[in-house]
């Protein structure tokens, strides 16, 4: 199961997009500034955008499924019920897995931005697809919220997950490392071989490269570890 990007480029006014590289099946993270082309990759990726030049090649990929940044663009639910009924799910099992229990007959349009967001990471998550594509699926999150997503995608257990995120603290273990340069995507490798090559490395995994630690992944947990290990 694979995605390549091949010689892939796209123009938007001033703005340049170029892209190689293969995700294989395993859990990507792309991290990179603002306006930095994380989208546009989530787009063409999916299928949403065509490329201007070049190829997408999809290798046993059945079903893909893109989850933007903004929840309120996919709604097509009135209710809460309704809305999940719109994925192909059981209400009554994501209610439940989003911590909204008793409120399926509430209009979509009254949850808080956070909720939404809830909602919908809950039912993205139990799709079934092989390659899931999330744009900033931790905005508007709190801290409990982001960890619960984060075992969510580790527990999915199959298929392709990529991560465009410029998150810094709440991320799940991945596979691979990329990086999103003016428009550029680079690859750091696989990981752990990957994080010191991670030039956006969040500032306490750069804490840890300097003084010749590296964690054996990116999540807060990996981290943690190998940080109080050094202090016993």
């Amino acid at each position: 199961m694979t995605l390549t990007f091949e010689e892939v480029s796209y123009k938007r006014d001033q703005f340049r997009f170029t892209a190689n590289g293969i995700f294989e099946e395993g859990v990507h993270l792309v991290s990179g500034l603002v306006g930095s082309g994380k989208s546009t990759l989530a787009f063409i990726a999916s299928g949403l955008v065509p490329p201007g030049a070049g190829s997408v090649h999809r290798m046993g990929i059945r079903k893909s499924l893109l989850s933007m940044q903004f929840p309120e663009h996919h709604t097509t639910g009135i209710t809460l019920n309704d809305e999940i009924r719109s994925w192909g799910l059981d209400p009554e099992a994501i209610l439940a897995s989003t911590r909204l229990f008793t409120r399926g007959e509430q209009d979509v349009n009254a949850l808080s931005r956070g909720e939404l967001k809830r909602l919908h990471l809950g039912c993205v998550l139990s799709a079934d697809a092989d390659l899931l594509i999330l744009d900033e699926p931790f905005s508007a999150l709190d801290c409990r919220e982001k960890r619960v997503i984060c075992r969510r995608i580790t527990e999915r257990g199959y298929g392709t997950v990529i991560i465009c995120t410029h998150e810094q603290t709440w991320l799940p273990p991945v596979d691979c490392i990329w990086e999103m340069k003016e428009g550029t995507l680079v690859s750091c490798g696989r990981v752990p071989a990957a994080i010191p090559r991670w030039s956006l490395a969040p500032r306490h995994i750069r804490d840890l490269l300097k003084r010749g630690l590296v964690p054996g992944n990116i999540s807060p947990e990996s981290v943690m570890e190998v940080a109080c290990r050094t202090r016993e």
